[in-house]
């Protein structure tokens, strides 16, 4: 199997990230690295990581200082990675790891597959009913309005070929990121493919993504912004050229 780059954003993840990387080598093939992007996290989230990578040369740290930002973290990763294969996931244990040897193996025939909570299979368990249920109404309402196969345009848990990203750029300022990412990705012709997953409650600590109403408010109206762009200039925020 081609070798695997799975790319972990963190932020305050102190109680979750050891945890979380066992269970990737658990259930991924010796071959891979992890490459752990952490903006400083006041936690100490990097020093846990840097003892890590200390004892084990497949886990790979980059602290981040005086940045911030999911998109950038996650792109910053991608320019690190030596696999073939790249993986994004959250680090809070909400996108369980053991759902990472089906996600790549999928690849191949696929150019992008993603972990998808509303196919057959998947569901959405988050602890904040409300949130799961403006995320459930975006997404389908984007899926129509942008005439979209994939139905989790904002699911954050994707796998990809490296050579995706020779054509393709990651932009936006955050859950956005992915809905501009797999709008372009299908315009452009790539083989696109949803597997089911269920999303849990964070193991531990607090959210950072929607903390409270008025955030949660704030990105829905840059999803909204978002799918009104790439609908109305039929392009992206952000597009590298082929060749």
């Amino acid at each position: 199997m081609a070798k695997i780059s799975v790319i972990l954003p963190t932020y305050n993840e102190k109680g979750n990230i050891v945890k979380l990387i066992e269970k990737i080598f658990c259930n991924l093939p010796e071959d891979i690295e992890i490459i752990v992007v952490d903006d400083d996290s006041p936690d100490g989230t990097w020093k846990v990581v840097e003892n890590v990578s200390k004892r084990d040369g497949r886990v790979k740290l980059v602290r981040r200082i005086n940045q911030r930002g999911l998109t950038s973290a996650i792109a910053q990763g991608i320019s690190l990675s030596k696999g073939q294969i790249v993986v994004w996931m959250d680090g809070d244990f909400s996108m369980p790891p053991d759902v990472l040897p089906q996600l790549v193996g999928e690849i191949g025939p696929f150019d992008i597959v993603v972990g998808s909570r509303y196919v057959k299979g998947g569901k959405d368990m988050r602890s904040s009913r409300f949130r799961v249920l403006i995320s459930k109404a975006f997404d389908t309402l984007a899926q129509v309005f942008l005439q979209m196969p994939v139905r989790d345009l904002t699911t954050g848990f994707v796998a990809a070929k490296k050579e995706v990203f020779n054509t393709l750029s990651l932009s936006g300022d955050y859950g956005d990121y992915c809905i501009d990412f797999l709008y372009r990705a299908v315009k452009q012709g790539f083989k696109v493919k949803e597997i089911p997953y269920v999303c849990l409650p964070r193991l531990t600590g607090q959210t950072k993504t929607n903390p409270n109403i008025f955030k949660l408010i704030r990105h829905g109206c840059i999803y909204l912004w978002t799918v009104l762009k790439l609908k109305l200039s039929g392009h992206s925020l952000s597009t590298k050229r082929r060749g």
